[in-house]
């Protein structure tokens, strides 16, 4: 049965999409399947890290088949802030959350009436669909009441009041309750059972909490493959679609169906990412099916750095992270640094690389500027578009002037061509020490050339003083204004 999963709901999308126009393919906006994958490494696919244990084969010819990013990062070294600012265009930290991640019951995080990049591509003609992890919060009574988000009332405001004609996937984390399904605007069944907390190890975790009966963990990946498998196959030329693909994996709990154990040499984590890749692979051969492909840009990403801690490095020989310092949390670039690969037959030259620094949160811009779209002032604060580099043209100048980055407990640092600063000491994150009390003498931030030091050992604070103060001053200057691309007026 097509996606949506009830008739009635796919016999009113195909009306509403009946309702658009269809253009002539010279003008036909392109398909965007977006794929974000949950802490995947910067060095896990094989593409981006040759000495990785685990077989990506999948990723590997999508990045021979388009370009591939070396300098991406998620606005967030953590999912929730990273998720509100791929569909916003906006850093998380101008919002409510500051710090941390939003918890299965609490309010939606999303502002009532801002243009999220779903309801942009809806305003183009273009049929929405958000399938797999959520985690931006349901409702809003605990804004007002404290309290927490009701699954046997519909789920307003949630995915469709922020841009999705469709959605079906999970609140949160798999390993945060309650544990079920979103179907649209409800959860297709109740969370009348309750499970207590697993920890096999660190890689086999959940919490314990309420949870549908019949939900298994080990479904989760391959129900939400499934659905965008259906999904892309209901679709048509006549009219264009953006399909927000946010894939569980592998973020804990650790997983891998049995066709799958055994996979790669990194444990359960690699054969997990090895599964996650074959799930890409179904999508990609899902657009091949329905001769989609050609007209189609595919970005597969991650909202995170990997949670690999270094005894799994030391007992596995993998380096999640590559040679990146620090991890998922984590201020250091192995905290937000992120694979970041794009394919669009006929714009996207084949088996490409490029240097450019760009954020997760260039998303909006990029889809407006490839559609068409004046983006108004009080959208996409922190998002540039990416379009120039995507197509590979010759660029005069850096697309951004520089990306703010921030860690778990809510540190900030800030890149600008080579330079990085972070502002405080310590990860700010899940790597020892959190924080960090300079001792007299000692410098209070850091300041790395990450063109010559990729993997943040040498602090230059003391020794460049001038370009700490400009980019403390230009740090403080985007945090006041509200925004960090160049507003142009009317």
């Amino acid at each position: 049965m097509p996606f949506p999963a009830t008739r009635r709901d796919f016999l009113k999308s195909l009306a509403a999409a009946a309702l658009v126009p269809a253009l002539p393919a010279a003008q036909r906006h392109p398909n965007i399947v977006y794929i974000l994958a949950d802490d995947l490494g910067y060095g896990d696919p094989r593409c981006y890290n040759s000495d990785s244990k685990i077989p990506t084969p999948s990723l590997d010819r999508l990045a021979t088949q388009g370009v591939r990013f070396t300098d991406a990062h998620s606005p967030s070294a953590v999912c929730t802030p990273t998720r509100y600012g791929i569909l916003t265009g906006r850093y998380c930290w101008r919002s409510r959350l500051k710090s941390g991640v939003l918890s299965g019951y609490d309010p939606a995080l999303i502002e009532p009436g801002r243009l999220t990049v779903p309801a942009m591509l809806k305003q183009q003609g273009y049929h929405t669909a958000g399938i797999g992890k959520w985690h931006l919060g349901l409702q809003n009574g605990g804004l007002q009441n404290n309290e927490k988000t009701d699954y046997s009332r519909p789920l307003h405001p949630g995915p469709l009041d922020f841009g999705f004609d469709s959605y079906f996937g999970i609140p949160s984390s798999l390993d945060i309750p309650p544990y079920v399904y979103i179907e649209n605007d409800h959860v297709q069944a109740q969370p009348t059972a309750h499970i207590d907390q697993v920890r096999v190890h660190r890689g086999v975790f959940w919490r314990e909490g309420a949870i549908a009966p019949g939900f298994r963990h080990i479904d989760v990946l391959p129900a939400i493959t499934g659905k965008a498998v259906e999904y892309i196959g209901s679709r048509t030329p006549a009219s264009p679609f953006f399909l927000y693909l946010a894939l569980t994996a592998p973020h804990t709990p650790w997983l891998p169906t049995p066709a799958f154990e055994g996979k790669a040499a990194a444990g359960e984590y690699g054969d997990f990412v090895a599964m996650v890749d074959d799930a890409v692979g179904q999508v990609l051969r899902a657009l091949d099916e329905g001769r989609l492909a050609a007209d189609t840009l595919v970005v597969m990403t991650s909202d995170n750095g990997a949670h690999w801690l270094p005894e799994e490095i030391a007992q596995w020989g993998h380096r999640a992270n590559d040679g990146l310092r620090g991890q998922k949390a984590d201020i250091w670039d192995g905290g937000h640094r992120i694979p970041f690969i794009a394919r669009w037959p006929g714009r996207i030259a084949p088996n490409t690389t490029c240097s450019e620094l760009m954020c997760l949160t260039d998303l909006m811009a990029t889809a407006a500027a490839i559609t068409g779209f004046k983006l108004p002032r009080t959208a996409g604060e922190d998002s540039y578009s990416m379009l120039p580099a995507l197509e590979g043209r010759k660029l005069r100048h850096p697309i951004r002037e520089a990306i703010v980055h921030h860690s778990s407990q809510g540190h900030f640092s800030i890149r600008q061509g080579p330079w990085k600063l972070n502002l405080g000491r310590g990860s700010g994150g899940f790597t020892q020490p959190v924080e960090y009390t300079p001792k007299p003498g000692e410098p209070p931030g850091e300041l790395f050339d990450m063109a010559a030091d990729f993997a943040e050992t040498r602090n230059l604070y003391q020794e460049r003083p001038e370009i700490v103060a400009r980019l403390t001053a230009l740090l403080r200057r985007y945090q006041r204004q509200g925004y960090s691309r160049p507003m142009r007026e009317d």
